[in-house]
């Protein structure tokens, strides 16, 4: 199932809200995950990679606020958002049902881990996320800093099953075409994507897939590790965990801001229950 409205051409109206932003285009994937594009404040800068505070009003009249990575590249002139539904969720059962021309409010204020100066220099970078934890990885992967940093890039991407995979494989697709970055990708990018109910080309957890040695062989890479290799992971609590413990068994330790290392991990990742 995919939905998609577009703005249309004439000028977006001016915002009512304080903060607010116009949404310019909403895109349904299933049932359960949609994507949005709203107009970009002029005074924003970002990395990245990074995360912003999104949201409406509730029914107080006070806004009901989440982080939300920024999938689109810091170089686009509007933002790009990829989210989960939850039909009781506080604000993404209202966030859900957004459309052209409606406001949402944004807290110009990134922040975040999933940026390249949170990493050493490095030979290769892995993107681990599952479900929407795809989002700061859509934004980086259109980043060509990302090209110019590394000889390889791994973008490794998980769900339950194949539809949700959909807004990711057709960015990556995309990226050939791109007239921005196309050249730069040739070559470099490695996608795989994985599911661990439907049936699909490649199955099994990003951990399992890892551990196991199957990805490396897949795509004809040798095993991690601190020397060559850096790593980017956005999820669930339960799979950051996890992924954490699978790249410290590769020799790879955690970095930060303040702290450049070998992985980085977002850590407010928006979850099951907004």
């Amino acid at each position: 199932m995919t939905v998609m409205t577009d703005a249309a051409p004439q000028a977006a109206a001016k915002p009512h809200l304080p903060d607010a932003q116009i949404v310019t285009q909403v895109k349904h994937w299933t049932d359960r995950l949609f994507s949005f594009r709203v107009t970009r404040p002029k005074s924003l800068r970002f990395r990245s990679g990074e995360f912003v505070m999104i949201g409406l009003l509730g029914d107080t009249g006070k806004p009901l606020l989440r982080a939300y990575s920024i999938a689109s590249p810091a170089w686009d002139d509007e933002l790009e958002f990829y989210s989960i539904k939850v039909p009781d969720g506080p604000l993404t059962s209202r966030l859900q049902h957004i459309q052209v021309g409606d406001e949402i409010i944004l807290r110009p204020k990134p922040v975040g881990t999933l940026v390249h100066d949170a990493l050493l220099p490095g030979n290769r970078i892995w993107f681990l996320a599952t479900g929407t934890g795809f989002a700061p990885f859509a934004s980086l992967l259109r980043e060509p800093e990302t090209y110019e940093k590394y000889e390889s890039v791994i973008m490794m991407h998980t769900c339950r099953e194949v539809g949700e995979l959909e807004y990711g494989r057709q960015l990556v697709e995309s990226l050939k075409d791109d007239p921005l970055i196309g050249e730069m990708v040739a070559g470099k990018l490695q996608y795989y994507p994985t599911t661990t109910r439907e049936p699909s080309a490649h199955m099994g957890r990003i951990t399992d897939n890892l551990l196991s040695g199957k990805v490396f062989a897949d795509l004809n890479l040798p095993p991690m590790d601190a020397e060559h290799d850096r790593a980017m992971v956005c999820g669930s609590l339960a799979f950051n965990h996890d992924v954490k413990a699978v790249l410290e068994k590769f020799g790879l330790h955690e970095g930060a801001n303040s702290e450049p290392l070998e992985y980085v991990v977002e850590k407010a990742f928006v979850g099951d229950g907004i």
